[in-house]
């Protein structure tokens, strides 16, 4: 069930409530049917209107349905009312994702996550669960068993909130222990939409063994990569979750620590599904989430995925020609994926400067070191010394100035 406002124009509203079945359908929940009430404005009480409740409900019986999920969040008013005047239950959009995380995740984190992102999602919506009893009470000043227990269970929830967060805080801490562990390493993450092939493509680039699946939020959780590049450099790769169109906000609150991955990147890789007619509006939403989580990396790269599966060449060069810096691949047949690689190392290069080391002739720890970590690209012998000019990462020059190595920077380079 959705709701189409006439100045925004009917093509949204369907797309819309698509997604909606595509995500129903990752739920395991069978469509029996589905309906747009064009109005300009949301009801107050029951979101769509009382005669279109009415309407629904005679709908739903004849299709013999037991659920009905609307596409937008609903109060908890609304909520309470939809469910009593169409006597089954209801669900938002919101609740049905929170409900796909919740049969997705995996680790423990993940989990954390989730139920915090439903707690917090059904905190204000408890009354709901214990309307029935309410009435069992006394007249007025008087406080019936039903709010009681609903007195217990929100104390009991709240608790649990906190001992969740305080979890989180600590599972956030540990994760940027590692990070600065990584410091002097270059860092990518790959952003996009839910089922844009994203984890096709970390497996094919890291050989990560990351579940792949043809349905919305195949995977919750970020795994980070070690990417070997054409010559001897390396890079950090990360995957994250999808994002989507209206995501709950309690899940980008709770999946904050999942998401610094994209936060505190080098560099983004925005995978774009381009068989998909809609791509335009979905980079739309993504470059919205990434706004509101305050991801701001240096640069992004578009990366153009399912080419196999794109129709519309013209939408193809399109967001080619908008994208600053596009590369057109298909992580299923692995075409354009050395153009990939090619651009990820030309980006770690673009990270390093060069610079002359001068150590004593016998230290071939440090002559393995530069080879391993840099570029050389001249080595002079002397009697006591060796000079070698390499092109390496800031990073590396601090760690060889710290042991005593002299060290001097070309300011050109």
């Amino acid at each position: 069930m959705g709701i189409e406002n006439p100045r925004d124009g009917g093509s949204r509203a369907g797309e819309s409530l698509e997604e909606l079945a595509r995500l129903a359908d990752t739920a395991d929940i069978e469509i029996a049917g589905r309906t747009i009430q064009v109005r300009s404005s949301i009801d107050k009480r029951t979101y769509i209107g009382s005669g279109k409740v009415l309407e629904v409900a005679e709908q739903a019986r004849r299709v013999d349905a037991n659920l009905i999920v609307f596409d937008d969040s609903l109060s908890p008013a609304q909520g309470r009312n939809l469910q009593k005047q169409l006597g089954m239950r209801v669900l938002d959009r919101s609740e049905l994702i929170l409900g796909i995380f919740a049969l997705r995740a995996r680790t423990s984190v993940a989990k954390i996550q989730v139920e915090l992102a439903q707690l917090q999602y059904e905190l204000p919506r408890l009354a709901r669960l214990w309307e029935h009893l309410s009435r069992l009470g006394g007249g007025i000043g008087t406080r019936g068993p039903g709010e009681t227990q609903l007195e217990v269970d929100r104390r009991r929830v709240r608790d649990r909130i906190r001992a969740l967060t305080a979890r989180l805080k600590k599972v956030e801490e540990d994760t940027k222990i590692q990070r600065r562990g990584r410091k002097g390493t270059v860092t990518a993450c790959i952003v996009g939409y839910t089922n844009t092939g994203k984890s096709s493509l970390f497996n094919r680039l890291t050989s990560a063994g990351v579940l792949e699946e043809d349905r919305l939020f195949a995977t919750l959780d970020s795994t980070s990569r070690v990417l070997q590049l054409p010559d001897t450099r390396a890079m950090i790769l990360s995957d994250t979750i999808g994002f989507i169109r209206k995501i709950p906000h309690q899940l980008i609150a709770s999946f904050h620590a999942t998401l610094e991955e994209a936060i505190d990147a080098d560099l983004l890789l925005h995978v774009v599904d381009v068989s998909n007619p809609d791509a335009e509006r979905d980079i739309e939403v993504v470059d919205r989430v990434l706004e509101d989580i305050g991801a701001r990396p240096e640069e992004q790269i578009m990366v153009l995925n399912k080419i196999d599966l794109a129709e519309d060449l013209r939408l193809v060069g399109r967001l080619k020609g908008e994208g600053q810096d596009a590369v057109v691949t298909s992580a299923l047949t692995g075409e354009g994926l050395n153009d990939l690689r090619e651009r990820l190392r030309r980006f770690v290069k673009s990270r390093e400067i060069e610079g002359e080391v001068r150590f004593p002739i016998w230290n071939e720890e440090i002559r393995a070191f530069l080879h391993r970590e840099g570029e050389v690209s001249e080595e002079r012998f002397g009697h006591k010394w060796t000079r070698v000019k390499v092109r390496m990462k800031p990073e590396c020059f601090e760690r060889l100035r710290k042991k005593g190595v002299e060290v001097s920077i070309d300011a050109t380079g």
